[in-house]
Formats: C-alpha cells, structure tokens, sequence
C-alpha cells in the first residue's frame, strides 16, 4: 500500500507528491539498524583520558598560575556552561551572594568553549536558546546564531553579574565529599584549592567530554589528527568561519556525520586537496533556512516575550496544541505534525514520521547529484532515534570533485594504520584524522567529570547508582545531601537544552534561599520519596522501549542495547519537560517539603 505526501516550499524539498510503500519501509529500517547492532553498545568508545589524553587539552587559552585557595563559601558551583551560569544568575537574582563556581576550561561557554569548530551554530532558534536575553538586553543576530556570537555572549553573562571575580578557570575538581558532622561539602582541586561549601550544584553537561571511537590501530597514525572539540586551527589555518587554508594541499578524512560534521564538512569541502567523509548512519538533513534578525521585528517585542516563546516553542516540541507557532522552523514543524514519542496514536504516527522521512530523503535526492552517494546519504530510521540535524550546505559538499563519502556501510572503519584509514578493505591515505565522534554521554558520572562524588559515611555515588540512578527529579540524592546535579538523568529534556537549565536555575535557587532562611543546615529526600520518583520515571519503561528498539544505534537510545536501566531509570524523564516543569512549579506554589528530611541548626 502506498501513500502519498506533499512537502510544503517553505520547507526546502521538492513540492511534489512522493509516494511510498509503508510495509517495504518498516523493512528497510529494520535491516539498516540490524546493520548497525553491537554486543558492545557504549563500550565501543574509547575514553580519550586513557587513550590519548592530548585531545582533552585547552588550546584555546595561556594557562592560569594562581596559588592555591582555601575558602569556604555557601553555594559551590561546577561548570561554567549555560548551566552554571544560569544557577549563579537565579541564585543572585534570590539575594544568595555568596558563591563560587570552578570551571576546568579557560572561560564561560561549556560546550560553545570547546566546539570552535568552523561552521559551529546553533540548531535551535537564538531567541529561545540564548538565555537571559531580555534580562541582558541582547537580540541575537540571527535566527540560528553561529558559535562565535554564543561563546561571546556567555561572556557577557559573566561579566554583566559579575561572576569573573567568584569563578576559578582552567581548575578541575578532584573530589567531592560530605561531611555529616559539619553539615559541609569538602572539596578538592587539581591545584590543591581546599573548599567548603553548603551546597554544591553540579551543572557539568552531557556534551564536554570528547570520545573516540574503539578503532583498532587508533594511536598508530602518523599524520596530523584532532578531535573538533580542539579544533586546530595552526594546522588547518582560518578560523571558526572558514578560510582553511592550511589545508590546500592536504588530504583529510572525517569521521562521524553527526551534528557536528554537517556543519564542518562544507567548510573542509571549500579548501581540503582531497576530503574523505566517513559515515556509519547518516544523518537526517532539514532545511535551517538562517536570517538575520529584523530590526522592526525585535523593536516590536513586549516584556515577558522570551518566555513565551520558549514555553510555546516547549509546547509543540511535546505535541501539545497550541494557537500559534512562534518560531515556524524545522523543529515546530516536526514535532507539530509527529508529537513527541510517536504521540498516542502509534500507527497513525508513524505514518506521519514515514512521511517526514520520505521529505528528508526526496531533499537528498533534489540536491546530490551522484546516485550513489545520494542513496548512501539518505537515513532509514524514526526521525527521533537520532538527533534531527539542519543545514543548507552540507549536502551540495558532495558535489564537489575533491569530497568523496566513504559509506562503512554501518560497519564503521575497519582500521587504523601510519598512513591513514583502512573501510571495506581499502586504505585511504590522508594526512590529516578529524574525529568527530562526539561526547560521552551514558557513561558513569565520575567517568565524565573525571572524579567521585562521596555522600554520608563516605559511600560513592558510584555505588548508589551501581545499579541505576535513584533520584528524586534527577536533582536530588538521598545520602547526598544539599547536593544538585543538573543532568539528563531523571529530570526532563527538551530540544532547547538551556529551557530546562533555566528552569533547575530557579529550582536550585528556591532551595537554597529556603535553606538559608530558615536556618536548614541539612536538606535531602526521603527514602520514600526517592523511590517513588524511580518508580513514577520506571512507569514509562515500555512504552519509551518499545521505540527505541526500532531505532537504529545512537546515543539516544544507548547504542541498540535497550534495556530498563540504561533507557528509562538513567535516561531523561519520558514524561515530558511540559509536565516535569509543572511538577517543580506546583510543588514550590505549595510550599510543602514533605518529600524532603530538613536538619535545622
């Protein structure tokens, strides 16, 4: 049976009807994910830290030398990211005034500090993304603004609430443990800094720590090779918008085809000798169709307009009606016609994702002009196993003669010699090794932030979680008390990450001003309201699984290895941010902390 679809113009793809066999799709998807499946799911990443520890330095900085510090403070803050930044900004704006924050890089920005690829811009509309903007009084420059701007504009944050004075750059903390007794978190640095702290809030992010793929042969090559999170611009010459003049007479090879190469392959395109693009799964390609922002447009903003926006943008994201689209761009789009999860009529929903997908590979078609390369780009999978990707220049990079794609056909590279790469059997010598292959993102916590975190009677958190995260809204921990972590794990996600940073900023902010109000020297959750946040987030197992298992490997979906672990109890909240956002609303419009064990001086 076939159906056909009609792709509106504004969208970037072929108006005409294309139509499809819904039954020999389910199929194809099904093969191209069997393809991809792999016993060692997120064990196939090496940790760069073991591997090759070079990827992880700062390049972007001079190193700081400062003594070390001994100070005690009311809020410790790790990470200075949109996250950290937002925490010390809801607490200032509370009356909290005394904290610090440590970051391990040279300056604000978290990931937008270390992705200084060229081409670096964000997928998700300024207006919503960039926070604080009204309170800044800052437009971005445009609908999707580009790294550059991002990265300035933390800065900016920093400077405007004077947060340069409280924060210690390029320190990594060590470790991080309570002590009952004085009611006080100790911390350690890697510059011998002894803090003690009332409360600590962990904002270190999901995307910081660069991983590499577990390719045999990986520390063999011989030639020049980065990961993009330390893009090296003295060997490719240019800068974050292009101009790779370095690399005119080099052969290169990138590896990944994730978000981040969409954006950096057209840049290699316009200067390598020789680009190799090597791909495991494509990656879905939308329009993103950037503008610069309208001066009579954002003259015409009234008070409150970036919260609206972001709630709507929130809204449609997961399905929700609404009267109006404020952003009107490829993700309100999706999401207005699919809702989130396949929505509640799974059938009917999928038939809408078959058609999506059919537009993302009719556009493939439109602007390759080769064939073959044309159908190796074109994914065949549920437009949310992997995170959509958007750009208008990625695709025509593979027109150009010195742009080959080196489709691993779901195997991935083979090998890695002195020379070069070695897929299908060929070897392909280049000069140059681009990982980009992303950031570790299911792994355990003190693997990414590179230490532990030890509670009452000096248990790791480790061991808590050995075996899965128990939490209550993913940012509190029995055993851990006046400790925040603002992740993924528990807590709602949203496509605009920074909507649901804002929000832990508030949460954060109203806990601490509470505890230091009312004189509360201790503040944790009970047993039974830890556990009765596993179960509500373990309610949802079946049908998050039942998804995911279709999907083809990606990190969203822990690398194919479905499970109740790995999906559900240490993955977002499946309920929804719209619904984990009114949870954390209502519960602070009550006042009521029966869910928490509070210790007064």
């Amino acid at each position: 049976m076939s159906q056909l679809i009609q792709e509106p113009a504004e969208a970037g793809v072929t108006s005409q009807k294309v139509s499809f066999d819904h039954v020999a799709l389910r199929e194809k998807y099904r093969q191209e994910r069997d393809k991809r499946l792999r016993q060692d799911g997120q064990e196939q990443y090496l940790e760069v830290a073991v591997t090759c520890d070079e990827y992880l330095k700062d390049p972007y900085a001079d190193p700081i030398v400062r003594d070390p510090v001994v100070r005690e403070t009311d809020v410790f803050i790790i990470g200075g990211g949109f996250g950290g930044l937002l925490a010390a900004v809801r607490l200032q704006q509370a009356g909290v005034s005394d904290y610090v924050m440590v970051e391990r890089a040279g300056d604000y920005g978290g990931t937008w500090y270390w992705n200084r690829y060229p081409g670096a811009q964000c997928d998700i509309e300024s207006y919503v993304y960039m926070p604080l903007l009204e309170e800044m009084g800052y437009i971005p420059t445009e609908k999707y603004a580009f790294g550059t701007e991002i990265l300035e504009y933390s800065r900016s944050i920093g400077r405007k609430f004077g947060l340069y004075e409280r924060t210690y750059f390029q320190t990594e903390v060590k470790d991080l443990s309570w002590d009952d007794e004085a009611a006080r978190w100790r911390i350690t640095t890697d510059r011998g800094d002894k803090f003690s702290a009332r409360f600590v809030c962990m904002s270190t992010g999901p995307l910081q720590r660069p991983k590499l793929p577990g390719i045999p042969g990986i520390t063999s090559f011989k030639g020049h090779s980065f990961h993009t999170s330390r893009w090296d611009y003295s060997y490719t010459g240019g800068d974050q918008t292009g101009n790779l003049e370095g690399l005119k007479d080099k052969r290169v090879a990138i590896i990944g085809t994730g978000a981040t190469s969409i954006q950096a392959v057209p840049h290699l395109a316009a200067y390598a000798q020789e680009l190799y693009v090597i791909q495991r799964t494509p990656i879905s390609v939308g329009f993103r169709g950037n503008k610069p922002t309208d001066p009579e447009w954002a003259k015409s903003l009234q008070p409150g307009w970036q919260q609206a926006r972001m709630d709507n943008f929130n809204a449609i994201t997961h399905g929700m009606p609404v009267d109006v689209d404020l952003v009107q761009d490829s993700w309100t789009k999706i999401f207005g016609e699919i809702g989130v999860f396949l929505g509640s009529d799974g059938s009917r929903a999928q038939m809408v994702d078959f058609q999506l997908m059919e537009q993302i590979r009719a556009r493939v078609d439109q602007e390759v002009k080769d064939p073959a390369t044309a159908e190796s780009l074109k994914p065949y999978y549920n437009i949310m196993c992997k995170r959509p990707g958007f750009h208008d220049s990625y695709l025509p990079s593979f027109n150009k003669p010195n742009v080959t794609l080196v489709d691993t056909q779901g195997a991935g590279v083979e090998r890695i010699t002195e020379k070069g790469l070695v897929v299908n059997g060929r070897e392909y010598e280049v000069d140059c090794l681009i990982y980009a292959t992303g950031f570790e993102y299911q792994t355990k916590l003190s693997r990414r932030n590179g230490y532990e975190i030890h509670g009452r009677n000096g248990q790791p958190l480790s061991d808590k979680w050995k075996d899965g995260l128990s939490t209550l809204w993913g940012y509190h921990i029995r055993d851990f008390p006046n400790c925040f972590i603002l992740g993924n794990g528990q807590s709602a996600v949203t496509p605009n990450f920074t909507h649901m940073l804002n929000e832990a900023g508030k949460h954060v902010a109203y806990v601490v001003k509470h505890c230091l109000d009312e004189r509360v020297d201790v503040f944790e959750p009970t047993a039974e309201a830890e556990q009765a946040w596993v179960d509500h987030v373990m309610s949802f197992a079946g049908i998050k699984q039942q998804y995911d298992r279709e999907c083809t490997p990606s990190y969203y979906n822990n690398e194919g290895q479905v499970n109740d672990v790995a999906l559900t109890r240490n993955n977002f909240y499946p309920g929804g941010a719209v619904a984990f956002i009114n949870i954390l609303r209502e519960w602070r419009e009550k006042g009521d902390f029966a869910q928490f064990q509070q210790r007064k001086r």
